[in-house]
């Protein structure tokens, strides 16, 4: 075995776990705020928060991130204890196991990196830190290895016994079952948990800021730089128009819904038939978008644009966001016939009717970039994540340049 070739694996796995601890940490922040603008966010190509937010930054719940911290964490085991042993027998083993994690770390790379790359668009900092330092991992273990990776499931029983015979190695082999296992569900929980949460910590009337005026000139400036899409312009005569592209059962949806609600009423009150708020579907569920793992995602936007026909949508889009954790096919169906007095029967009769309208605004967010939810456009603006003074302040703004 090359002499540099464990000190350089190690370093390359402790370059992973650091990339990717800071990735779920950004995407734990993301779920506690998803006005949380990370330090990785650079530029609109140079970013996080798109690929973490995305349909791909999560597996059933679980950030991505969580399986690079698991797996960096094996592989530091593996060379740290194992290839550093006087046994060639189980130094050998060990490279040989740091390999085959490699030869797996690597089909995710190619998977991720074609994700982030070719759908997204986007290039992740934290996540190209992971990239290189699993592509090192590779070349050097398929050097160090000198046994057979079709030799090591036959010997997986007798490597774990004398791991377990081994007090330090045992100990931490251990602690890095646990330690997944309760990262794992930590993350799964608090996904749930996260609206609840939001609830609790009622945001009061916005806004809770006020801009000064060099702040104002600021983001006037801004938004009159930025270009803007004439899909989702104001046609006349609507002067402003909001869009947000949406999933009613995304955490950041319902954040950003509870953040916003209070402003956009005020807004639709105080200018009505000048400023419009449209919530447009982008469920992050296979049926009717473009992947993801929300099950009801569909099914809630169908319930609401029946709710739209009463006149109840907005009373239907609470429930919803209220009621994420738990959302189901038969929930949504009984929560229709309570709010907006639409039976089950009928919302089954016409679900294969409103599913293509659904689909619809879908495709008109892939065709705009939208990459996940939520996703607001206001004027043709893609809008960056603000508060609620600033949202504000936008359409004011607006609604001064485009006159009486």
């Amino acid at each position: 075995m090359n002499a540099l070739a464990r000190p350089l694996i190690l370093a390359f796995a402790a370059l992973a776990l650091a990339a990717s601890g800071y990735a779920s940490y950004v995407h734990y922040q993301m779920i506690l705020d998803p006005l949380y603008a990370p330090a990785c966010d650079v530029s609109s190509t140079v970013q996080c928060t798109d690929v973490f937010t995305s349909a791909y930054g999560s597996m059933l719940g679980v950030p991505v991130a969580i399986g690079g911290i698991i797996w960096s964490v094996a592989v530091l085991l593996l060379a740290g204890l194992g290839m550093g042993s006087a046994d060639r027998d189980r130094a050998a083993a060990s490279a040989g196991y740091v390999f085959l994690l490699s030869v797996i770390g690597l089909a995710a790379v190619f998977y991720f990196a074609y994700i982030s790359f070719f759908v997204l668009k986007t290039l992740c900092p934290a996540c190209a830190t992971v990239y290189v330092a699993v592509i090192g991992i590779f070349l050097l273990s398929s050097r160090a290895a000198s046994i057979a990776l079709t030799s090591l499931p036959g010997r997986l029983d007798k490597d774990l016994r004398a791991v377990m015979m081994r007090p330090v190695a045992a100990v931490l082999a251990l602690l890095w079952v646990v330690g997944s296992v309760t990262l794992i569900a930590f993350f799964r929980e608090d996904e749930g948990q996260a609206p609840q949460r939001e609830q609790a910590a009622a945001v009061p009337t916005a806004p809770v800021e006020t801009l000064d005026e060099g702040q104002l000139a600021e983001w006037h400036a801004w938004l009159d730089r930025q270009p803007r899409l004439t899909d989702v312009a104001a046609v006349a005569p609507v002067k402003v128009r909001l869009i947000k592209f949406n999933d009613y059962q995304c955490p950041s949806c319902r954040a950003t819904w509870t953040l916003y609600k209070d402003v956009i009423a005020r807004l639709s009150a105080k200018y009505p038939g000048a400023f419009k708020y449209e919530t447009l579907d982008y469920p992050l569920e296979p049926e009717c978008g473009f992947g993801g793992v929300h099950q009801s995602a569909c099914e809630g936007a169908v319930a609401v644009r029946l709710a739209r026909e009463q006149n109840r949508d907005p009373e239907m889009e609470a429930w919803l966001y209220e009621h994420q954790p738990e959302l189901t096919r038969d929930s949504i169906k009984g929560a229709l016939r309570t709010i907006a007095k639409v039976s089950g029967d009928e919302y089954d009769s016409r679900y294969a009717e409103i599913i293509p309208k659904v689909r619809e605004d879908a495709q008109l967010g892939n065709k705009l970039g939208v990459t996940g939810t939520p996703t607001f456009y206001l004027n043709g603006i893609k809008m960056p994540s603000v508060r609620a003074a600033h949202l504000e302040a936008a359409v004011e703004y607006e609604l001064r340049k485009a006159g009486p």
